[in-house]
């Protein structure tokens, strides 16, 4: 059963992911989070195919692993029975984590780089943030980028961790996490 801290900081992204605010996951939730992001990069129509695509399959992934009822949305309560279940789904997390690394490193050099990094906070969040203070927290060797290995640590740790301490706590920034 997850934690109330696990509970919180998946709301807080979970959340953000409402495009509508029903307390429902629905594909056009993924398309609004897909637009919002094409919306602060540099836009490139091959980039942006990937981009699409790479959202949709996360939310094909989700709906797979999440939709218990089979009514194509997906609650709060569904996703946190999905992350009861991550330490035996390693390969689902794993896949998501490298999807999520492609779409986050835009410029395709294998790195993610601060730049990089904000904008997706920003698609996240809907506004403009400052991931200055953040950003290196996730750089566990202080080389300004993310390699694809220190991604999948963070991914992993957010989605699967409930520790508060924990880098990956603040993979998709440093927000104020919902109370109950």
């Amino acid at each position: 059963m997850s934690t109330e801290f696990q509970r919180r900081k998946i709301a807080g992204v979970f959340n953000a992911m409402d495009a509508n605010s029903d307390g429902l996951l629905e594909q056009a939730d993924f398309e609004a989070l897909t637009e919002r992001w094409l919306a602060v990069r540099d836009r490139e129509p091959e980039r942006d195919a990937r981009l699409k695509a790479i959202m949709m399959g996360w939310w094909d992934t989700l709906l797979h692993t999440s939709d218990l009822n089979r009514d194509h949305k997906v609650t709060l309560d569904e996703v946190l029975l999905v992350v009861d279940r991550l330490h035996a789904m390693a390969d689902v997390v794993a896949g998501t984590a490298r999807a999520m690394f492609e779409a986050i490193d835009e410029n395709g050099d294998g790195e993610i780089s601060g730049d990089e990094y904000r904008r997706l906070i920003e698609a996240w969040s809907g506004k403009r943030v400052n991931t200055d203070e953040v950003f290196p927290l996730l750089d566990s060797d202080g080389d300004g980028r993310l390699s694809k290995a220190e991604f999948a640590e963070l991914w992993t740790e957010f989605w699967a961790g409930d520790d508060p301490e924990a880098r990956g706590t603040w993979v998709f920034g440093r927000f104020e996490l919902p109370v109950g």
